[in-house]
């Protein structure tokens, strides 16, 4: 069996992981902890069946669980990190603290200073499509965010190939839970509700950091400009991403290439031509899924890209994550 902690269960990530883990044969929950509901359970938190006591973050008996999934704020996740890996367990942190390779880079997109610097370069980015091996043999993953997630998986066959020339425009719409379970203006029903608007667009959204770098990783040249929406919707995430083809790319050569990247991936479906990605398609799982048109009066491509913020976009990619590295099918409890 794999002990796993939870460090944040009262979120909507964390509450994703337990509903994983109920259905995982491989897996015990050792700890679950909470900062708002110390000594309760987490069915006092969520209207549930898991009584499982909630305990003060500060009390996680570390040293008990193999993997630690840290579902916390940004800034505050890196020195958690650091205590379960000398307490000897391994990390999977939800949050950003450990996407961005260069420290300078974190701080400037998330305004922190990262905490544990030193902890970076043994950081894995646990996007399994991508980094499959060398999630294997890591003790520190960084669980991509959730937009990333569906951008990248969109457009690495493309960037890998060098199809694209020049700047690529990528819209996404993202439900609310996206925003996490601490209320706010914003993500309030009246706000939301009837509403449908954009936010931080252009090239200042935190995640345009963390979708370039790893792109840039396949082509240096990679550029995105990327402009996020907030739906109202509880959960879920569409990407469309607007390409503009190098000389001899068509539908069917893009077809052919999705296929050949994504041959035996369990998580990434692409759609036959004529059907068109949509969040029905993908929520509730831990699917990517995939559609692509062609514009070939203007030479340009449209990749539609959908995904579950929590499920592929957050707790199930660190399952997926934590079965690679623990050696379990990398399926299990996802399917």
């Amino acid at each position: 069996m794999v002990k796993v902690g939870i460090v944040g269960a009262s979120g909507y990530t964390g509450i994703e992981l337990v509903k994983i883990f109920a259905r995982h044969p491989q897996v015990e929950i050792t700890f679950a902890t909470s900062d708002s509901y110390v000594g309760k359970q987490l069915s006092d938190a969520f209207p549930c069946a898991y009584d499982i006591p909630l305990i003060a973050h500060e009390a996680a008996p570390l040293a008990e669980a193999d993997v630690v999934f840290l579902a916390l704020p940004h800034g505050a996740s890196a020195d958690f990190a650091k205590r379960a890996l000398d307490a000897g367990a391994s990390v999977i942190d939800l949050s950003a603290d450990f996407r961005l390779h260069d420290a300078a880079v974190y701080e400037k997109f998330y305004g922190l200073k990262h905490h544990v610097p030193e902890l970076l370069p043994q950081a894995v980015y646990g996007l399994p499509e991508l980094h499959r091996e060398q999630i294997k043999n890591s003790k520190l993953i960084a669980n991509p965010g959730c937009y990333p997630t569906g951008v990248i998986l969109g457009l690495a066959p493309i960037v890998r190939a060098g199809a694209n020339d020049g700047t690529i425009i990528v819209d996404s719409k993202s439900g609310v839970s996206g925003a996490g379970r601490k209320p706010s203006l914003t993500t309030h029903f009246v706000e939301v509700y009837d509403n449908f608007a954009p936010y931080n667009i252009g090239r200042v959204h935190r995640h345009l950091s963390e979708m370039e770098q790893e792109l840039r990783e396949i082509r240096e040249n990679a550029t995105l400009i990327f402009s996020p929406h907030l739906l109202p919707v509880n959960r879920g995430i569409l990407s469309t991403m607007y390409v503009k083809l190098s000389d001899g790319w068509d539908e069917q050569a893009l077809r052919e290439l999705y296929a050949d990247t994504y041959r035996g991936e369990p998580f990434v479906r692409i759609l036959p031509s004529g059907q068109i990605a949509s969040l029905a398609h993908s929520v509730y799982t831990n699917y990517c899924v995939i559609s692509i048109h062609a514009v070939p009066d203007v030479g340009q491509a449209i990749i539609c890209a959908s995904i579950d913020n929590l499920v592929k976009g957050a707790s199930g990619q660190a399952v997926q994550n934590m079965n690679l590295m623990f050696g379990c099918s990398e399926t299990t409890a996802l399917l």
